[in-house]
C-alpha cells in the first residue's frame, strides 16, 4: 500500500453466523436457525510495491429518483453505514487506506444508470454496487463485460441475466423464486384463477413468466391482464381492462377463487388508487411483489393504503436471516433512516464488505482481479443479510421470502410482515388474514 514499507499481514476476524451452514441448505426447515460462531480469516495486505491506492473508491448506482426512489434511498442509508464500519476497522487494523463510496442517482433509468457508469470508469472506478433494476442491469452489461467493471446488484432478480462467467453479481435470488414464491402464496390461498398486471420492462416480463410457469405447475389457471409501459402514469385504460377480466371470472369461479397479481415498483401506488374506483377490484385478493413491498408511497396515500388494506397486497421480497449481526447493521441504518429499511438494504451491505475483502485479499482494485476472488470471499461470508454464497451464475444461491401486507391500525396504514415462506419446503408459515 503506498504510504508503507513493508507487507501487513492483517487478521480479518469476520464474524460468520454461521447458522450452522451445511444445514441451512439442506435442512427442510421454515427460517434457518442461528448459532453463532467465529472464525479467524488471515488475509495478506500487499506492500507498497502493489500500488494500491490510499482511497478504495467505489460506485454506487442507485435509483435516488424515479420509479425505485424509496429502494435507493434505504441502499443508499445502509451503504453510509458499510462505509463507516469498514473505514472504522481500517482505522482499528492501522491501515492507512480509506474507503469511499460515491453515490450516483440512475433515476431508475436504464440510459443514465450506463452514463453514470461511464463517467465513473473514465476516473478510473472498475467496482459498483448496483444498479438496482434489472432493467438497469440489463442496460450496463455489455459495457461493464467489455471493460471489465466489476456489477454488484443488491436487488436485480431478472432470470435472463442469469449468465454464468460475467461481470454482474447479485446478491439475491433471482425470480424463478420469486415466481414459485408468489405462485405458492395464491395456491395457499385457495386462489384457482391468477391476472397478471405488470410493467413491461426486463424485470416485469421475467417475473410474470417465473409466476406463470410456477403457477400453472400448481394447477392454477394464469389470466395475462394488461402489461403497461414502466413511465405509464395514468392507468385509467389498464384498470378497466382489469375489471373486466377480474368480473368475468368472478362471476364463472366466485371472488374467493380470484386473484391479482401486480408486477411494478411505485408506480404501483397510482395503479391501487384508480383500481380503488373499482367495486369488484376490491372483492379480490392481491398479490405485490418485492418491487413493492414495503413501499413508503402506497401506506402514505389514503387512497392506495385503503385500498390495499382491504385486498392485503400481500407481497414478497427476499428475508434476510435473523442474526445478531443483522440486528446491529438494523439499528444503525434505522438510526439513520428513521425507518425500517427494505431486505435489499441489508444486501448492498454485504456487498460493500465483499468488494473490500476482495481488494483487501488481492492487493488489487481492477475489476479482472476482484470478479475473480469475489466468489470466493462470498461463499466464507456471513454478513447483516445472511450466508451470501452465490450459484454458478454468480447470483446468491438460496434464501426465504419475508411476505409483507397492508394494514390499518388506530387509523394508520403500515406494512406488517404476515409470515415467512420456505423456498426448502415450499409453504408458507404465517397469516394470510
Amino acid at each position: 500500500m503506498r504510504g508503507l514499507s513493508t507487507a501487513l499481514v492483517v487478521g480479518v476476524i469476520v464474524a460468520l453466523i454461521v447458522g450452522f451452514a451445511a444445514g441451512y441448505v439442506l435442512k427442510p426447515s421454515g427460517t434457518a436457525s442461528t448459532v453463532t460462531s467465529t472464525v479467524t480469516r488471515t488475509v495478506t495486505a500487499p506492500s507498497a510495491g502493489t500500488g494500491l491506492p490510499s482511497v478504495i473508491e467505489v460506485g454506487a448506482l442507485l435509483p435516488l429518483t424515479g420509479r425505485l426512489a424509496t429502494v435507493g434511498e434505504d441502499i443508499r442509508g445502509a451503504l453510509e453505514v458499510a462505509q463507516d464500519d469498514i473505514n472504522a476497522f481500517l482505522k482499528q487494523a492501522g491501515l492507512p487506506v480509506t474507503f469511499k463510496i460515491t453515490f450516483e442517482d440512475t433515476q431508475t433509468s436504464p440510459d443514465v444508470a450506463l452514463q453514470k457508469l461511464q463517467a465513473m470508469h473514465s476516473r478510473g472506478v472498475q467496482l459498483f454496487i448496483g444498479p438496482a433494476s434489472s432493467a438497469e442491469v440489463r442496460n450496463v452489461k455489455t459495457y461493464a463485460d467489455s471493460n471489465k467493471l466489476v456489477i454488484v446488484s443488491p436487488s436485480s432478480t431478472a432470470p435472463e441475466l442469469a449468465i454464468p462467467g460475467d461481470m454482474v453479481f447479485r446478491f439475491v435470488t433471482d425470480d424463478r423464486a420469486q415466481g414459485r414464491v408468489i405462485a405458492g402464496l395464491a395456491k395457499q390461498l385457495g386462489l384457482t384463477h391468477i391476472v397478471i398486471v405488470w410493467a413491461g420492462d426486463a424485470w416485469g416480463d421475467g417475473l410474470h413468466d417465473a409466476v406463470t410457469n410456477s403457477a400453472k405447475a400448481f394447477g392454477i389457471n394464469v389470466i395475462d391482464g394488461p402489461r403497461y409501459a414502466p413511465e405509464t402514469k395514468d392507468f385509467s385504460s389498464e384498470v378497466q381492462q382489469l375489471n373486466k377480466i377480474v368480473t368475468d371470472l368472478i362471476n364463472q369461479a366466485g371472488a374467493s377463487k380470484v386473484g391479482v397479481v401486480l408486477i411494478c415498483f411505485e408506480e404501483g401506488t397510482q395503479f391501487l388508487i384508480q383500481a380503488s374506483r373499482y367495486e369488484n377490484l376490491g372483492k379480490v385478493v392481491w398479490l405485490g411483489t418485492d418491487g413493492i413491498a414495503n413501499a413508503a408511497s402506497v401506506v402514505q396515500d389514503p387512497v392506495a393504503s385503503s385500498f390495499a388494506s382491504k385486498v392485503k397486497l400481500f407481497s414478497p421480497i427476499m428475508a434476510p436471516t435473523e442474526s445478531t449481526k443483522f440486528k446491529e447493521v438494523k439499528s444503525k441504518v434505522v438510526a439513520k433512516l428513521g425507518r425500517e429499511p427494505i431486505p435489499y438494504a441489508y444486501n448492498a451491505y454485504d456487498i460493500a464488505w465483499a468488494l473490500f475483502l476482495s481488494v483487501l485479499a488481492t492487493g488489487k482494485t481492477d475489476g479482472a482481479s476482484v470478479a475473480k476472488i469475489l466468489p470466493s470471499v462470498a461463499d466464507s461470508f456471513f454478513g447483516a443479510s445472511g450466508w451470501t454464497k452465490l450459484n454458478e451464475a454468480g447470483d446468491r444461491a438460496f434464501a426465504d421470502y419475508v411476505v409483507y401486507k397492508v394494514v390499518t391500525e388506530g387509523g394508520t396504514a403500515k406494512w406488517v410482515a404476515a409470515g415467512i415462506y420456505s423456498m426448502a419446503t415450499d409453504s408458507f408459515t404465517g397469516s394470510l388474514s
